[in-house]
């Protein structure tokens, strides 16, 4: 029975990417033990997958776990962060180990010289580079998302959703120039013709009463849903309006119709709506042709430039007008 051990310590979306790779090492390596290394803080996203038989936790010191990790004898190391810390865990535990190229150098020319010599495909195709010496390879059955117990809706929270259909509207995002301004989400959340549901964290109130501010049809939910229980509400979904962010993942992993706004990050960096054999699912909206984008592989909190073009240019009544067909689509 090969025990495998794989990390990737953080964050939301980048751990749901990694979902295809448990899943297929599970089902393709006989009697396969799987064990995934990760933040305690991200751990929750992983607990409840049925292609990982141990989701081994740390704070934010790896000291705390690596003897426990060498007590597990692992056969090999799937190494999908591989940054100084994964680098320290794989020299500790001395087995066999690949580790996940996350090709640096090409996305520092993409963003500093505008030289895009990255590969063009998605992470997850990537991903599955680092387990083809294993004989594992992908299954093309898109991303996983186990909600579990923790996210079960409370009767007040579906009583404000109540029984018709909806969309939702992710707010929350790391960095704010991979967000719409508010005023901006405010007009498309008017222009729709259902029911929003807004979705975020804490942080994400004031934007979330912002983008709602006079349309009856907007109900914002951030900072009342712990991640499962957002989870949940776009699992019942009918289109998911989102930056480039981890629900945007999970509405993936769900095979919703994902309508991705992108701002200072671009798709070309890989991290796009992975839906195989259902690309009709996942629309992107992004202003071509801006010399300053991408102007960073994560965001900023204000755009360098300051005129913010690569949001305040989007093209928001075509977003408006794709969700109201997919909403009337369905019965």
């Amino acid at each position: 029975m090969p025990k495998i051990l794989v990390i990737r310590f953080s964050s939301i979306g980048d751990i749901v990417l990694t979902s295809p790779v448990t899943r297929c090492i599970k089902k393709q390596l006989h009697d396969a033990e799987v064990h995934f290394l990760t933040k305690k803080q991200f751990a929750p996203i992983v607990a409840s997958s049925p292609y990982i038989d141990k989701v081994i936790e740390f704070d934010n010191n790896l000291s705390d776990v690596k003897e426990q990790l060498a007590k597990e004898n692992y056969d090999h190391i799937v190494d999908l962060h591989h940054n100084l810390r994964s680098s320290l865990i794989k020299k500790a535990l001395k087995t066999q180990a690949t580790s996940f190229n996350k090709l640096n150098f090409e996305k520092w020319l993409l963003v500093n010289l505008k030289i895009n010599k990255l590969p063009a495909v998605h992470i997850v195709e990537r991903y599955f580079e680092t387990v083809r010496g294993l004989g594992v390879s992908n299954d093309k059955e898109g991303l996983d998302y186990f909600i579990g117990d923790n996210g079960t809706l409370t009767e007040s929270v579906l009583t404000k959703i109540g029984s018709e259909k909806f969309g939702v509207v992710v707010a929350g995002a790391n960095h704010s120039t991979k967000k719409m301004p508010s005023s901006l989400m405010n007009t498309v959340i008017k222009d729709i013709h259902h029911r929003v549901i807004v979705l975020g964290g804490p942080d994400d109130i004031p934007y979330g009463d912002e983008i709602c501010e006079n349309n009856a049809n907007s109900i914002n939910l951030c900072g009342q849903l712990t991640l499962a229980q957002s989870a949940q509400v776009v699992k019942h979904s009918v289109v998911v309006i989102t930056p480039d962010t981890g629900l945007m993942h999970i509405a993936a992993a769900f095979k919703k119709p994902v309508l991705s706004i992108w701002g200072n990050t671009v798709p070309e960096f890989g991290m796009y709506p992975y839906m195989p054999g259902q690309e009709n699912n996942s629309v992107i909206f992004e202003v071509k042709g801006l010399k300053c984008r991408p102007c960073s592989k994560i965001g900023y909190e204000k755009c360098p430039k300051g005129h913010f073009k690569c949001m305040n240019e989007q093209d928001i009544i075509k977003i408006s007008n794709t969700a109201n067909n997919i909403l009337r689509s369905v019965q």
